[in-house]
């Protein structure tokens, strides 16, 4: 498929395709007319006396303040100049190309007054991989994420810097005027209204969500598979998946992980072993997996569902809507999604609270598993210690679900006196995820050795698949050895995502 700029859809699946190459990605005709006509429109307003605001006037408190036609180009480029304040460590590279990806779209829908030229120096940025390079700090939220996309865009100016790929190693940083001179392209000097529909926007807080997104969709999935093969290993009840509980309580994604759970299990031998035995109720972590994972998968699917608003909106101010007319507004603001982006932070937090729970169980000695899950204990400390592990990652994430949007520091002399700081909450949804990476791992660790006191007993061929997958990197525990290795190769396999989740196949 071929997507067209500012008149297609974009969804997660279509902007990470754009990203990563496996889908083309081009203006058509429509979008080129909508970019002129918005161009004209902007280029009447600039050549007027009236005071258009970003326009002809100063930015922020300076909004009363009136330029001169002569002067309009120069007020752009002090713009991106002043504003690229940026501090800190640069954020990946590849949300860096997501925030170019995503500002292409929004400018080409024909209502910021961009040039074309402009939109299409970006587009060769893309092309080229010439991916600006961008710090992580700085941007409040509103009006956008004003320092991050200046330095997004002062390689269009010359100044700035790219990365730069070389096979077999690591992407270095290099000055854009470098690079711009050995491609033959030339800094570019920006006219009325740029500079603004440039840095007015949401994307680095837009960026990150798609990116943690893409990785909670997996974790979602993967953790359901943890909590199954952690049952497996207690063996567990399946009474709290049965489908007429869950229709009776009709939550989408309780309804979801419960049937998931179900195929999980679906002709384990391991699980039919003890259907007369005599427990009557598994603990919360094990038994409340539908209402928990459940949860943060709701959660889940309405950060994507606003995301996906923002990534087909347009986000910069003022929105040229005529000839005459231009609507100051505040389209940048970044609460929409900072909201949404805490939220999202707790659920994907509570993912690791439970798995933590697990590892905890796992490692108790009931149901006919040893302590520590080792047979020689005493001598052996077993699986004891990479429990610490999980519950120090789980306290680091619960400190980091403070939420960012509560907050609001008045900037702009009080012009802008009300911001989102959904930069942090974004930052902060990928800083969890980090963690419940390393969590869900430790715990699928100890899974795999509690199934191994399962044998001769069989589980399902989908969790016996991903047992596999586990043996393959780490061997069962018989007595104490070294366990980062292990740790770390199991984290690996987690941010590979080289586990099977998905049920589809059992059903």
């Amino acid at each position: 498929m071929t997507f067209k700029y500012g008149i297609d859809r974009l969804n997660l699946d279509i902007v990470n395709g754009i990203a990563n190459g496996s889908i083309k990605a081009e203006l058509c005709q429509e979008a080129l007319d909508k970019i002129d006509t918005s161009r004209q429109r902007v280029e009447k307003m600039a050549a007027s006396n009236e005071a258009v605001y970003g326009i002809n006037t100063g930015f922020g408190p300076l909004c009363d303040t009136q330029i001169s036609p002569e002067d309009t180009n120069l007020l752009q480029k002090n713009l991106l100049i002043t504003h690229a304040v940026g501090v800190g460590e640069p954020i990946a590279k590849a949300i860096s190309k997501l925030m170019l990806i995503t500002k292409v779209h929004a400018l080409s829908q024909g209502f910021s007054g961009i040039r074309l030229e402009t939109v299409e120096r970006m587009l060769a940025f893309i092309e080229l991989d010439l991916i600006p390079v961008v710090p992580e700090q700085g941007s409040v939220g509103a009006s956008g994420d004003l320092a991050p996309l200046s330095h997004l865009f002062l390689p269009l100016l010359g100044e700035g810097e790219f990365w730069v790929s070389e096979a077999g190693q690591d992407d270095k940083i290099v000055p854009a005027a470098k690079l711009l001179k050995e491609h033959g392209l030339a800094a570019m000097e920006l006219h009325a209204k740029e500079g603004l529909a440039l840095i007015n926007g949401t994307q680095f807080i837009l960026s990150h969500a798609i990116t943690g997104l893409t990785k909670m969709r997996y974790l979602l999935n993967l953790a359901d598979l943890t909590g199954a093969m952690s049952i497996e290993g207690m063996q567990g009840s399946e009474s709290p998946f049965r489908e007429e509980l869950h229709k009776t309580r009709a939550f989408k994604g309780n309804l979801e992980v419960a049937a998931r759970m179900r195929a999980f299990f679906q002709n384990s031998e391991n699980m039919a072993d003890h259907e007369e035995c005599d427990r009557v109720q598994d603990p919360y972590s094990l038994r409340c997996i539908p209402q928990v994972h459940g949860a943060s998968r709701n959660a889940y699917y309405h950060l994507e569902e606003l995301a996906e608003i923002e990534m087909n909106s347009v986000t910069d101010n003022p929105i040229v809507i005529s000839s005459e007319e231009a609507i100051s507004g505040g389209s940048f603001h970044g609460q929409p999604l900072a909201m949404v982006l805490d939220y999202a932070s707790i659920a994907a937090s509570e993912l690791g609270n439970i798995s933590d729970r697990r590892c905890y169980l796992l490692l108790e000695g009931l149901h006919g598993l040893p302590r520590l899950l080792t047979t020689a204990g005493g001598l052996n400390s077993g699986m004891m210690i990479p429990q610490y592990a999980t519950a120090a990652l789980v306290t680091e994430n619960k400190s980091l679900c403070f939420p960012p949007s509560a907050d609001s520091v008045p900037t702009s002399m009080g012009q802008e006196d009300h911001v989102s700081m959904g930069s942090i909450s974004s930052r902060q949804f990928n800083q969890i995820l980090g963690n419940l990476e390393k969590i869900l791992a430790i715990e699928l660790m100890y899974a795999a050795q509690a199934i191994d006191f399962r044998r001769p007993n069989k589980c399902s061929d989908i969790i016996e698949k991903n047992f596999a997958v586990i043996r393959e990197k780490v061997a069962k525990l018989e007595e104490d050895r070294l366990l980062k290795p292990d740790i770390d190769a199991m984290i690996a396999l987690v941010k590979s995502q080289a586990f099977t989740v998905s049920t589809d196949e059992n059903k």
